[in-house]
C-alpha cells in the first residue's frame, strides 16, 4: 500500500506598504503626491494610501522612508479650551448647545468638555464638521 505525503509550505505573502515619495516637513498635512504604495511586507507599515492621506506627520519624513503608523496622527480638528457645539442625543431628545474643549482631539476622537450652560463635564465624539456628538452614557461623571 502506497501513501501519498502532501506538504504545503506557505510561500511569503506580498502586502503592499506605504512609502513616502518626497521630503515631508514635520507639522505636514500628508497629501496624495507625497507617499505611494511598494510591492513589500514591511512590518508595522500602513498598507493603504488612505491611512496616510490627510493625516499630520508629528515628525519630518524622508523621501523613500517607510511611512510606520507611529509616523502619523490625525490632524487636530479641535484645540483645548475651544467653544465648540455640542448636540447630546438620548432616546429621541437631542439638545444643541455650547461647550468648552477641556482637550483636544481630532476626527472620531472622544474629548471632555464642558457644558457651558450647566458647568458639568462631559465626553462627546467629534464630528467631521467639527461639532461634538454626546449620547447617553458617555458622560465623565
Amino acid at each position: 500500500m502506497w501513501r501519498v505525503l502532501i506538504l504545503l509550505c506557505a510561500a511569503p505573502a506580498w502586502a503592499d506598504s506605504v512609502v513616502a515619495t518626497r521630503s515631508i516637513p514635520a507639522g505636514t498635512v500628508i497629501s496624495a503626491e507625497d507617499v505611494t504604495l511598494v510591492a513589500m511586507d514591511i512590518p508595522d507599515a500602513l498598507t493603504a494610501l488612505k491611512d496616510a492621506v490627510g493625516q499630520i506627520a508629528p515628525s519630518g519624513l524622508n523621501a523613500g522612508r517607510v511611512v510606520l503608523a507611529d509616523h502619523v496622527q490625525p490632524q487636530l480638528r479641535i484645540q483645548r479650551n475651544a467653544i465648540v457645539a455640542l448636540t447630546l442625543r438620548s432616546g429621541g431628545l437631542e439638545i444643541h448647545t455650547e461647550g468648552r474643549a477641556m482637550t483636544e482631539g481630532g476626527i472620531g476622537d472622544v474629548i471632555d468638555i464642558m457644558n457651558l450652560s450647566s458647568r458639568t463635564r462631559i465626553s462627546g465624539r467629534i464630528n467631521s464638521d467639527g461639532t461634538v456628538l454626546v449620547t447617553a452614557g458617555m458622560s465623565s461623571e
